[in-house]
């Protein structure tokens, strides 16, 4: 709770984020929880359906997942599809991987020494992030690879308000042929250039497990999880990724406007 306080003191709620009366995290994990039977359906936040649901801003969305899951690159058909920014940490920690940025140091040593980046740096860089794209006039987002750890989803949740978590699975049959056992070093953040001892790496493929069902465990309480098995090839893992959504009707209104333009 120290952190929370912290943080919240270094980076206070922004009017970019608000809660609605109804996320569509529980519209999208409809397999999971079901509607009320008396609850109107709506589209997604942002979207304006056929019943005339009233838009009140973008999708607010997190992708998590496993490496080797295609996580990122569905992230960014998600965001071009909802026309809402795709925000990546790797991409915003990258940025400060540079001599001339005053943070280099903290982010790099950190992941020499295959830790998380402090959670101060990380949301001052999130949060500017999206002060920056409300002053732009951007609403929502599609959050890529973060949060990896519950003190950071308790944390974000202070910031900018989550509708629904994606958290793409491989199958077990991907994970054994791509041998990913071990493949979670700095998986969701940005690769270092020197290489773990094995012991290092063991004990930090361990802990992330343990973060991992932390993370999902805080989520599904939420009831805002969405477990999504990634299988077969591109396209078919795509279609299958609106089917769960319920966005085929966004993909496929997208696609005729394309060919009408």
């Amino acid at each position: 709770m120290a952190a929370i306080a912290r943080l919240r003191a270094a980076t206070p709620m922004k009017a970019f984020g608000f809660r609605s009366k109804r996320a569509f995290g529980s519209a999208a994990a409809v397999q999971y929880y079901p509607y009320d039977d008396d609850e109107e359906e709506c589209a997604p936040h942002g979207m304006l359906d056929s019943q005339g649901c009233t838009p009140e801003r973008g999708v607010q969305w997190v992708m998590i997942g496993e490496p080797g899951s295609k996580r990122h690159l569905f992230s960014q058909r998600l965001s071009k599809l909802l026309q809402v920014p795709h925000i990546s940490m790797a991409s915003l920690l990258s940025q400060e991987l540079n001599p001339r940025s005053s943070l280099y140091q903290q982010i790099a040593y950190a992941l020499d020494h295959g830790k998380l980046v402090p959670e101060d740096i990380v949301f001052g860089l999130l949060s500017k992030r999206l002060d920056d794209g409300y002053m732009r006039g951007e609403t929502g987002f599609i959050l890529d690879g973060f949060p990896r750890t519950r003190i950071q989803a308790e944390i974000l949740d202070h910031i900018a308000p989550v509708d629904l978590v994606v958290n793409f699975k491989c199958s077990k049959e991907d994970l054994v042929k791509k041998n990913l056992g071990t493949g979670t070093f700095n998986s969701c953040l940005v690769s270092s250039s020197s290489t773990p001892t094995k012991q290092l790496q063991d004990e930090h493929v361990q802990k992330h497990a343990e973060e991992c069902k932390l993370l999902e465990d805080y989520y599904r309480k939420q009831k805002k999880l969405l477990n999504f098995e990634v299988a077969g090839a591109t396209g078919e893992t795509w279609q299958g990724l609106l089917a769960a959504l319920h966005l085929q009707h966004v993909n496929a209104l997208n696609s005729s406007q394309k060919l009408t333009a």
